[in-house]
């Protein structure tokens, strides 16, 4: 039988989606599975890895029966993830050795401040090409050797695995203790600290500064390549991709050539630059990663810039303020009034990430008068993601030879149009939509495609892409210039706000 679709999977910060694409690039069935957020402490962020592969268990025979599929339909699996997220699990009973600590949370700020101090980030970017920060794995790793009593030492007797959730999605479905493979993908190995960002190879510096032993890592695999054949979920498909979730978006947005550039705007947002073959220092606070390698091709490099509260911001608005029932709404509450009065909200709600890599700040509301309504805060948080974007964007130029002369969107709050707007007016570049907004889970599919042999080359997938949206600039800039010295002034106001304790 001839192969029609290939699946992809999206483990992501709040669900697990899984979606069959077929020959053009169009989503065939879509099914979604929320699963619970922890927050057993201030800053604190968990997830169970265990109800996160019982939900992939569940959605991928149901998006098979949606679109009258078996397996023997699938020409293979690929994978995108939350990338920084750390399970560590028993290698001899498959079970989690505690719930997985998530990308956005905090508890290892005061590790970070120790190696700004000491060795210095120079150490770390000319290894891994990333700074210090709460975002990496390898914090997490240290943190919890220093926390759980015996854990380090079991790691070492090679009894303690490690990974980020697309190695603990395969290792499940691959056999997990009966064989299963445990391996990682170049673009996630890149995100842990612990990688060479040249040899992409587990660097020996790094795992020694760390004390993370290499028995407890996964071998590092191309984004695309026949990985193996998995076991149970979708016996005998071939798993055949795995990219982290942001490099999967720059690949289905087909941004294959240096200069080109994408934004992701979910949870929180990620704009990608394709630099080519050349992992381009970044001096103005933004990540080099690999964006993504295909079989025995050379890497291709990215720089990024990181934004950690975006969409998670209209949620707090909804779910923690109770000021909208649902996020489509803030749009409408927003369009209630002509600006934002005077108020501006800095969601440092985990620290500031690209380009400030602030720690210490926490979120703040500035210029509150009595004028101020909910209307106004609609369009502050709105706002936010606007102006973060344009720093990222100012540090992208600052560091590529290339000026951004347009910005590829995708994820769920394109659908926002206001929000879209100002994002093209504070930037003063055209921001364009896709047909296909899910590009996380199509590029996820279309590694995996090119590695089965589904697609043929890059150039198939650049036709599959088609413009659906796109917004001009129409702000003047005179107020676009006085509203961003606006907003800057209003980040600095929440610096310094988390310090270390006195003694007594």
């Amino acid at each position: 039988m001839v192969e029609r679709y290939v699946l992809s999977i999206d483990q992501g910060t709040n669900s697990t989606r899984c979606i069959l694409f077929d020959h053009h690039g169009r989503m065939v069935s879509v099914v979604q599975r929320a699963h619970q957020q922890h927050f057993p402490r201030p800053g604190w962020v968990e997830h169970d890895a265990v109800e996160i592969w019982r939900n992939l268990r569940r959605i991928v025979p149901e998006a098979l029966s949606d679109a009258g599929a078996g397996v023997d339909d699938v020409a293979g699996v690929g994978l995108a993830n939350q990338r920084e997220t750390t399970v560590l699990w028993d290698r001899r009973t498959g079970v989690p050795l505690g719930r997985a600590i998530v990308w956005q949370d905090t508890r290892t700020a005061p590790l970070v401040e120790e190696l700004k101090k000491r060795p210095g980030e120079e150490f770390f970017l000319e290894r891994c090409g990333i700074p210090p920060s709460t975002y990496f794995s390898a914090l997490r790793i240290r943190w919890l050797f220093d926390h759980v009593n015996g854990l380090e030492q079991r790691a070492r007797d090679g009894e303690v695995l490690f990974g980020t959730m697309e190695s603990w999605l395969i290792w499940n479905l691959t056999g997990g203790v009966d064989g299963g493979l445990h391996i990682t993908d170049v673009t996630n190995a890149s995100r842990t600290m612990l990688m060479n960002i040249r040899t992409l190879t587990w660097d020996e510096e790094l795992l020694s500064f760390f004390g993370v032993p290499r028995a407890m890592l996964p071998g590092i695999r191309s984004s695309a390549e026949r990985y193996g054949e998995a076991r149970s979920v979708v016996p005998g498909v071939r798993i055949t991709a795995a990219l982290g979730d942001q490099q999967a978006a720059l690949f289905g947005q087909t941004c294959f050539s240096p200069g080109e550039a994408k934004c992701t705007y979910g949870t929180g947002s990620f704009l990608l630059l394709n630099t080519g073959t050349d992992a381009v220092p970044s001096r103005h606070g933004l990540l080099t990663t690999v964006g993504y390698k295909i079989g025995d091709q050379p890497p291709v490099y990215a720089l990024e810039g990181s934004i950690a509260v975006t969409g998670s911001l209209v949620q707090w608005f909804r779910d923690r303020l109770g000021l909208i029932s649902s996020a489509p709404e803030i749009e409408t509450l927003a369009l209630t009034v002509e600006d934002n009065g005077g108020c501006y909200i800095v969601p440092a709600f985990s620290g500031l990430f690209a380009p400030r890599w602030r720690s210490d700040a926490r979120g703040v509301v500035v210029g509150l008068t009595s004028y101020i309504t909910k209307g106004h805060l609609a369009r502050a948080v709105l706002e936010a993601t606007g102006w973060q974007t344009r720093e990222v964007v100012d540090a992208m130029n600052a560091d590529s030879s290339v000026p951004l002369r347009q910005l590829k969107v995708d994820g769920g709050m394109t659908a926002d149009n206001l929000l879209m707007q100002f994002v093209a007016d504070v930037l003063d570049v055209p921001v364009v939509r896709p047909m296909v907004a899910e590009t996380v889970s199509l590029g996820a599919a279309y590694a995996a495609g090119l590695a089965a042999g589904y697609w043929p080359d890059l150039e198939v997938l650049r036709r599959n892409w088609h413009r659906a949206a796109q917004w001009l600039p129409d702000m003047d800039p005179g107020r676009r210039e006085s509203e961003y010295d606006n907003w800057q002034r209003a980040v600095e106001r929440s610096l310094g706000w988390v310090t270390s304790p006195k003694p007594p």
